[in-house]
Protein backbone atom coordinates (compact mmCIF):
# COMPACT_ATOMS: atom_id res chain seq x y z
CA UNK A 1 0.00 0.00 0.00
CA UNK A 2 2.85 2.38 0.82
CA UNK A 3 4.44 1.65 -2.57
CA UNK A 4 1.14 2.35 -4.34
CA UNK A 5 0.71 5.64 -2.48
CA UNK A 6 4.27 6.73 -3.28
CA UNK A 7 3.79 5.81 -6.93
CA UNK A 8 0.50 7.73 -7.07
CA UNK A 9 2.16 10.76 -5.47
CA UNK A 10 4.94 10.68 -8.07
CA UNK A 11 2.46 10.41 -10.93
CA UNK A 12 0.57 13.43 -9.61
CA UNK A 13 3.70 15.46 -8.85
CA UNK A 14 5.40 14.96 -12.22
CA UNK A 15 2.88 16.96 -14.28
CA UNK A 16 2.66 19.64 -11.59
CA UNK A 17 6.42 20.16 -11.84
CA UNK A 18 6.96 19.52 -15.54
CA UNK A 19 4.19 21.64 -17.05
CA UNK A 20 5.78 24.95 -15.92
CA UNK A 21 9.15 23.63 -17.12
CA UNK A 22 7.65 22.91 -20.53
CA UNK A 23 6.82 26.58 -20.80
CA UNK A 24 10.54 27.02 -21.48
CA UNK A 25 11.99 23.63 -22.45
CA UNK A 26 10.78 21.65 -25.46
CA UNK A 27 9.27 18.32 -24.31
CA UNK A 28 9.11 14.81 -25.69
CA UNK A 29 5.93 12.76 -25.69
CA UNK A 30 5.59 9.51 -23.74
CA UNK A 31 5.42 7.65 -27.07
CA UNK A 32 8.65 9.26 -28.24
CA UNK A 33 10.37 8.34 -24.97
CA UNK A 34 9.04 4.78 -25.27
CA UNK A 35 10.48 4.48 -28.77
CA UNK A 36 13.85 5.86 -27.64
CA UNK A 37 13.98 3.34 -24.76
CA UNK A 38 13.19 0.44 -27.09
CA UNK A 39 15.71 1.60 -29.72
CA UNK A 40 13.09 2.41 -32.32
CA UNK A 41 13.60 5.36 -34.68
CA UNK A 42 12.24 8.80 -33.79
CA UNK A 43 12.17 11.61 -36.32
CA UNK A 44 11.36 15.05 -34.91
CA UNK A 45 12.68 18.53 -35.69
CA UNK A 46 11.26 21.22 -33.41
CA UNK A 47 9.77 24.26 -35.13
CA UNK A 48 8.84 27.46 -33.34
CA UNK A 49 5.20 28.41 -33.78
CA UNK A 50 5.88 31.59 -35.74
CA UNK A 51 7.86 29.62 -38.36
CA UNK A 52 4.97 27.26 -39.16
CA UNK A 53 2.55 27.92 -42.01
CA UNK A 54 -0.40 30.07 -40.91
CA UNK A 55 -2.68 28.04 -43.15
CA UNK A 56 -1.52 24.84 -41.48
CA UNK A 57 -2.12 26.24 -37.99
CA UNK A 58 -5.60 27.42 -38.93
CA UNK A 59 -6.50 24.15 -40.65
CA UNK A 60 -5.36 22.07 -37.65
CA UNK A 61 -7.44 24.09 -35.20
CA UNK A 62 -10.57 23.97 -37.37
CA UNK A 63 -10.04 20.25 -37.92
CA UNK A 64 -9.11 19.17 -34.38
CA UNK A 65 -10.61 21.71 -31.97
CA UNK A 66 -12.58 24.64 -33.31
CA UNK A 67 -13.20 25.98 -29.78
CA UNK A 68 -9.51 25.89 -28.79
CA UNK A 69 -9.24 29.65 -28.33
CA UNK A 70 -12.42 29.81 -26.24
CA UNK A 71 -12.32 26.94 -23.76
CA UNK A 72 -10.30 26.38 -20.59
CA UNK A 73 -8.64 23.22 -21.85
CA UNK A 74 -11.88 21.19 -21.95
CA UNK A 75 -14.86 21.52 -24.29
CA UNK A 76 -17.50 20.82 -21.64
CA UNK A 77 -20.39 20.54 -24.07
CA UNK A 78 -18.61 17.92 -26.17
CA UNK A 79 -17.50 16.09 -23.03
CA UNK A 80 -21.07 15.93 -21.69
CA UNK A 81 -22.22 14.47 -25.00
CA UNK A 82 -19.41 11.92 -24.85
CA UNK A 83 -20.44 10.87 -21.33
CA UNK A 84 -24.06 10.55 -22.45
CA UNK A 85 -23.00 8.38 -25.39
CA UNK A 86 -20.90 6.20 -23.08
CA UNK A 87 -23.81 5.73 -20.67
CA UNK A 88 -26.02 4.78 -23.60
CA UNK A 89 -23.52 2.12 -24.60
CA UNK A 90 -22.45 3.89 -27.77
CA UNK A 91 -18.87 3.98 -29.02
CA UNK A 92 -16.48 6.82 -28.26
CA UNK A 93 -16.62 9.71 -30.69
CA UNK A 94 -13.86 11.97 -29.43
CA UNK A 95 -14.38 15.14 -27.36
CA UNK A 96 -10.63 15.49 -26.81
CA UNK A 97 -9.50 19.08 -27.20
CA UNK A 98 -6.02 19.98 -28.41
CA UNK A 99 -5.07 20.67 -24.78
CA UNK A 100 -6.37 17.27 -23.70
CA UNK A 101 -4.34 15.65 -26.48
CA UNK A 102 -1.26 17.50 -25.24
CA UNK A 103 -1.94 16.17 -21.71
CA UNK A 104 -2.27 12.64 -23.07
CA UNK A 105 0.82 12.85 -25.27
CA UNK A 106 3.00 14.29 -22.52
CA UNK A 107 1.91 12.24 -19.52
CA UNK A 108 -0.56 9.44 -20.30
CA UNK A 109 -1.08 6.32 -22.40
CA UNK A 110 -2.75 5.90 -25.79
CA UNK A 111 -5.47 3.32 -25.12
CA UNK A 112 -8.95 4.81 -24.81
CA UNK A 113 -10.48 4.31 -21.37
CA UNK A 114 -12.70 6.08 -18.88
CA UNK A 115 -9.79 6.18 -16.40
CA UNK A 116 -7.50 7.92 -18.84
CA UNK A 117 -10.16 10.45 -19.76
CA UNK A 118 -10.83 11.15 -16.07
CA UNK A 119 -7.13 11.93 -15.55
CA UNK A 120 -6.87 13.84 -18.83
CA UNK A 121 -9.49 16.44 -17.88
CA UNK A 122 -7.82 17.96 -14.77
CA UNK A 123 -4.44 17.77 -16.49
CA UNK A 124 -5.79 19.76 -19.45
CA UNK A 125 -7.27 22.41 -17.14
CA UNK A 126 -3.92 22.71 -15.35
CA UNK A 127 -1.99 22.98 -18.62
CA UNK A 128 -4.38 25.67 -19.88
CA UNK A 129 -3.96 27.56 -16.61
CA UNK A 130 -0.14 27.47 -16.63
CA UNK A 131 0.76 27.74 -20.33
CA UNK A 132 -0.35 30.21 -22.98
CA UNK A 133 -2.53 29.07 -25.87
CA UNK A 134 0.36 29.71 -28.24
CA UNK A 135 2.74 27.52 -26.23
CA UNK A 136 0.17 24.72 -25.87
CA UNK A 137 -0.41 24.72 -29.62
CA UNK A 138 3.31 24.89 -30.37
CA UNK A 139 3.91 21.84 -28.18
CA UNK A 140 1.01 20.03 -29.82
CA UNK A 141 2.29 20.60 -33.34
CA UNK A 142 5.74 19.36 -32.35
CA UNK A 143 4.84 16.20 -30.42
CA UNK A 144 1.83 14.90 -32.36
CA UNK A 145 2.46 11.71 -34.30
CA UNK A 146 2.33 12.71 -37.97
CA UNK A 147 3.15 9.46 -39.71
CA UNK A 148 4.32 5.89 -39.24
CA UNK A 149 7.76 4.69 -38.20
CA UNK A 150 8.41 7.34 -35.57
CA UNK A 151 7.40 10.50 -37.45
CA UNK A 152 6.61 13.19 -34.87
CA UNK A 153 5.89 16.88 -35.26
CA UNK A 154 4.81 18.97 -38.19
CA UNK A 155 8.26 19.44 -39.69
CA UNK A 156 8.94 15.70 -39.93
CA UNK A 157 5.39 15.15 -41.15
CA UNK A 158 5.70 17.77 -43.88
CA UNK A 159 9.09 16.47 -44.98
CA UNK A 160 7.78 12.92 -45.12
CA UNK A 161 4.63 13.81 -47.04
CA UNK A 162 5.80 16.52 -49.40
CA UNK A 163 9.57 16.85 -49.06
CA UNK A 164 8.99 20.44 -47.92
CA UNK A 165 9.43 22.42 -44.71
CA UNK A 166 6.46 23.47 -42.58
CA UNK A 167 6.89 27.18 -43.33
CA UNK A 168 4.55 27.64 -46.28
CA UNK A 169 1.68 25.56 -47.64
CA UNK A 170 -1.19 25.80 -50.05
CA UNK A 171 -4.61 25.28 -48.47
CA UNK A 172 -4.74 21.83 -50.06
CA UNK A 173 -1.50 20.63 -48.48
CA UNK A 174 -2.26 22.31 -45.15
CA UNK A 175 -5.65 20.65 -44.89
CA UNK A 176 -4.32 17.26 -46.00
CA UNK A 177 -1.74 17.39 -43.21
CA UNK A 178 -4.40 18.49 -40.73
CA UNK A 179 -6.80 15.63 -41.48
CA UNK A 180 -3.95 13.12 -41.23
CA UNK A 181 -3.76 13.63 -37.46
CA UNK A 182 -6.56 11.33 -36.24
CA UNK A 183 -4.92 8.29 -37.85
CA UNK A 184 -1.40 9.01 -39.17
CA UNK A 185 -0.60 5.30 -39.58
CA UNK A 186 -3.36 4.87 -42.15
CA UNK A 187 -3.93 8.31 -43.67
CA UNK A 188 -1.23 9.37 -46.11
CA UNK A 189 -1.34 13.03 -47.21
CA UNK A 190 1.19 12.29 -49.95
CA UNK A 191 -1.17 9.72 -51.52
CA UNK A 192 -4.64 10.74 -50.35
CA UNK A 193 -7.70 8.68 -51.11
CA UNK A 194 -10.73 10.35 -52.65
CA UNK A 195 -12.37 10.36 -49.22
CA UNK A 196 -9.37 12.03 -47.59
CA UNK A 197 -9.36 14.69 -50.31
CA UNK A 198 -13.04 15.41 -49.69
CA UNK A 199 -12.47 15.72 -45.94
CA UNK A 200 -9.48 17.98 -46.52
CA UNK A 201 -11.49 20.19 -48.88
CA UNK A 202 -14.19 20.61 -46.22
CA UNK A 203 -11.57 21.57 -43.62
CA UNK A 204 -9.89 24.02 -46.02
CA UNK A 205 -13.21 25.76 -46.69
CA UNK A 206 -14.07 25.84 -42.98
CA UNK A 207 -10.63 27.18 -42.07
CA UNK A 208 -10.92 30.03 -44.56
CA UNK A 209 -14.46 30.90 -43.48
CA UNK A 210 -13.83 30.70 -39.73
CA UNK A 211 -10.15 31.67 -39.53
CA UNK A 212 -10.95 33.93 -36.57
CA UNK A 213 -11.40 30.79 -34.44
CA UNK A 214 -7.61 30.38 -34.58
CA UNK A 215 -6.76 33.98 -33.67
CA UNK A 216 -5.27 33.14 -30.26
CA UNK A 217 -2.29 31.31 -31.79
CA UNK A 218 -1.15 34.35 -33.76
CA UNK A 219 0.69 37.37 -32.36
CA UNK A 220 0.25 39.18 -35.70
CA UNK A 221 -2.31 39.17 -38.54
CA UNK A 222 -2.38 35.70 -40.08
CA UNK A 223 -0.99 35.36 -43.61
CA UNK A 224 -3.73 33.32 -45.26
Amino acid sequence: MRFVLVLAAILVALPLVLVPVYGVLNPFSTLMVSRYLTFQPVERQWRDLDTISDRLKTAVILSEDGQFCRHDGVDWGALRNEIANWRAGEGARGASTITMQVAKNLFLWNDRSVVRKAVEVPLAIYIDLVLSKQRIFEIYLNIAEWGPEGTFGIEAGAQRAFGATAENFSWERASLLAVTLPNPHVRNPAKPTAGLRRTAAIIAARAQQFSGHAACVFDRPAQL
